[in-house]
């Protein structure tokens, strides 16, 4: 009677491990959702005001991200460094229309319906086109730090170093938005699941948030030595030279680009950043599921501000882009490329003879632009 009775407790213990580490791919998201205690109480007039600014939004993303891409390829005067790795943000920040399109459409009681591969694509294909666009903001921030402490229009990156670059971009994202798929989950160990992701393990929330968080102090920081240096330099040129009234203004527009980018990135995600670490530390007091669809359109605002920042102070893409747009309505392939070309170089001479000399030869109001 006593060894059976010792042989029960070991099967009890035995049984009580297997339900610990048993895993529930086969399961849908419906399962996940009630662990977490996740409930959708927006209703559908909700929902669909969600869904139709979020359309607005993914329309402006795509299309104004493929006028980026087009203005580059067509004109020869974009074959640069800095706008390949422009066209790479516009790449990325279209492929964040597209996941947020499809994140719209798939989510409310159809997101519990999905299965587990079909939520880690859903998840995988946004945090794949977020961190692209985070790391292709961080790295065009360094090549106009090189740039500017080497007092250039351009850097001196080659063609083959910008192409690793993005080859590398690219890389980095996909691992980032694949890495919960490959294991750093919680079906297997459902106590560790977080409540806005009900498959992400919380660990992997904090390493996802903080990691971003780093990237946008480092960029603080590169932009504002940019602004210290040329200030700088711009105070010491003054005292030699009169200078033009476009180079008294340098310090102006510095500040205005700078507030634009850094106010941009910190209002549209340190929201959901710190809502995402919350959840990640297991905040019980922390209402994290209350603001999670605003704060996610929040974020894809960032993709919509990137080509106004980035293109829309640089004269020369912005009458590119209005010249792309005409011809899209009104000219043949070829003579959208001639028109294109033309409205450029057009529009490159009125700006070189409204400058002095010395102006055309300062890099710093080509960076501010920029």
């Amino acid at each position: 009677m006593f060894g059976y009775g010792r042989s029960v407790n070991i099967c009890r213990s035995c049984c009580k491990m297997v339900n610990v580490t048993e895993c529930h791919y086969g399961q849908r998201m419906d399962f996940f959702y009630n662990i977490s205690s996740q409930k959708d109480d927006w209703d559908s007039k909700q929902l669909v005001v969600v869904q139709v600014f979020g359309s607005v939004f993914c329309f402006f993303i795509l299309l104004s991200n493929t006028l980026i891409i087009a203005a580059v390829i067509t004109n020869k005067r974009f074959h640069f460094p800095f706008y390949y790795l422009l066209a790479n943000l516009a790449a990325s920040d279209f492929l964040a229309g597209i996941a947020y399109i499809y994140l719209m459409f798939n989510t409310g009681e159809v997101s519990r319906q999905l299965t587990v591969s079909l939520y880690f694509f859903r998840q995988g294909l946004l945090d794949t086109s977020l961190s692209a666009s985070l790391a292709n903001l961080l790295i065009i921030a360094l090549e106009r730090y090189i740039s500017v402490m080497n007092w250039k229009v351009h850097s001196n990156l080659t063609k083959r170093r910008v192409t690793l670059l993005i080859v590398l971009v690219w890389t980095v994202s996909i691992f980032m938005g694949a890495v919960p798929s490959f294991g750093w989950n919680c079906i297997c160990s459902l106590k560790l699941c977080s409540k806005l992701a009900p498959i992400f393990s919380r660990s992997y929330l904090v390493f996802w948030s903080l990691s971003n968080l780093v990237l946008f102090l480092i960029m603080v920081t590169i932009y504002l030595k940019i602004y210290l240096y040329v200030k700088q330099k711009t105070s010491v040129l003054s005292k030699h030279t009169r200078g033009s009234l476009n180079r008294k203004r340098t310090p102006i527009r510095l500040i205005k680009t700078v507030m634009t980018v850094l106010g941009a990135f910190v209002i549209c995600w340190t929201p959901g950043l710190i809502v995402l670490l919350l959840d990640g530390i297991n905040c019980e007091s922390c209402n994290v599921l209350t603001f999670k669809r605003w704060l996610l359109l929040l974020a894809v605002l960032n993709s919509v501000m990137n080509p106004i920042i980035y293109s829309y102070k640089d004269e020369e893409m912005w009458m590119t882009l209005k010249n792309l747009l005409r011809c899209v309505c009104t000219g043949t392939r070829r003579q959208r490329s001639s028109r294109a070309n033309t409205w450029a170089m057009g529009s490159m001479q009125e700006h070189s003879s409204q400058c002095t000399s010395e102006d055309s030869k300062s890099p710093i109001k080509v960076i501010l632009k920029n």
